[in-house]
């Protein structure tokens, strides 16, 4: 005689089998997820980030490699170095502290003289090299008196955040620089002013290299005439500029830009500060066309926090003020700062008043 199963009994069973399955079903769910996560991540962790190419323009070797050198701890796979000095020089042991500027020189260096078109030469050396990496998308320009003004996931966040370049660009109605005979190639109404020190995008950096128009005219038409020997020890005439003529690294990208009808993908400023007005001074080395350099004595905790309380810049040739900003909000108007002696450099270092160090950076003997 067979015994009969209760129907509560069975059903039970039915109800345990489903949720056992359920509950396996939800198992297998989860670790496919956890494995495709896994996945994604470690295919993420293998992509290249965009890149930064620090460009430093230098006379020989870098006097501040140290303090860039704690600015790039941490960093590492965001940006990538490239130097532009004088013809044969080696960034080695001898010659710098940091690894980070170990042979990093451009081996087709040029010598360069201030206030020449070989100034913008050596710029667009530097813009090549840096182009041949796919992963650089962002070329700023650095003098080796530069200082980094705050730490490198700030300043990185802050460069990437927007899709355009920063130069410093504004109308040229005073000075009397442009040149006539580039006309028609290049009209008035392109002829920019501004500081050598941008950064571009990958695009903007490969219009400069491969442009064959505005640079020919530049090398032929835009030349700097010397003050006469007496001048050197005495104030300065009245009206400099007309002696002082062209300086192609303060037009060239600018006025290139403005050809080509890209100024409308440029964020009008730059990221360096640099201090021209002292008209005033007594002192002869901080007077005239050179930016002050700022010594030992001045490298105070007051000076770095003025630059950095920087939120706007006044053009006046276009009666134009630029409020800065970052991911759509008020923002400091620098990153870098010049001109820097080696010794103010350090000092600002060992006083923590950069925000290019860390914890480590401290407790080292670099300096």
């Amino acid at each position: 005689m067979k015994r009969k199963v209760p129907q509560q009994k069975s059903h039970n069973y039915k109800w345990r089998r489903k949720l056992f399955a359920a509950i396996l079903l939800g198992f297998c769910f989860v670790t496919l997820m956890l494995l495709m996560q896994s996945q994604y991540s470690r295919i993420m962790m293998q992509m290249p980030v965009p890149k930064i190419a620090f460009m430093f323009i230098a006379r020989n070797r870098l006097p501040l490699d140290l303090v860039w050198d704690a600015f790039f701890q941490g960093g590492e796979n965001k940006f990538s170095i490239y130097v532009h000095s004088r013809p044969g020089f080696l960034f080695n042991k001898a010659t710098t502290r940091s690894a980070y500027f170990f042979n990093r020189q451009v081996n087709d260096s040029i010598q360069v003289d201030w206030g020449e078109s070989s100034m913008i030469v050596a710029e667009r050396i530097l813009l090549k090299h840096a182009l041949e990496d796919p992963f650089n998308d962002r070329f700023l320009f650095l003098s080796d008196s530069c200082i980094p003004l705050y730490n490198f996931s700030y300043t990185y966040d802050y460069i990437m955040s927007t899709p355009t370049s920063f130069v410093d660009s504004f109308a040229d109605t005073k000075e009397g620089r442009y040149n006539p005979k580039m006309d028609p190639v290049i009209p008035v109404l392109n002829w920019r002013k501004g500081s050598q020190w941008v950064v571009l995008t990958r695009k903007h950096a490969e219009v400069v290299v491969e442009d064959n128009t505005v640079f020919p005219m530049f090398q032929q038409h835009c030349k700097r005439r010397s003050l006469p020997e007496f001048w050197r020890d005495q104030p300065l005439p009245a009206d400099a500029s007309k002696e002082h003529n062209c300086i192609p690294d303060e037009h060239y990208v600018q006025t290139l830009l403005a050809q080509e009808g890209l100024e409308g993908e440029v964020t009008r400023r730059s990221l360096t500060y640099s201090s021209w007005d002292l008209s005033s001074s007594k002192d002869h080395e901080r007077r005239g066309w050179h930016p002050v350099t700022y010594k030992f004595s001045d490298a105070t905790p007051m000076l770095i926090q003025s630059i950095k309380d920087t939120d706007n810049i006044y053009y006046e040739t276009e009666y134009r003020r630029e409020w800065c900003s970052s991911k759509g909000k008020p923002s400091p108007c620098f990153l870098f700062a010049r001109k820097f002696t080696r010794p103010a450099a350090l000092r600002l270092l060992n006083l923590s008043l950069l925000g290019a160090f860390n914890e480590a950076t401290r407790k080292s003997n670099l300096w």
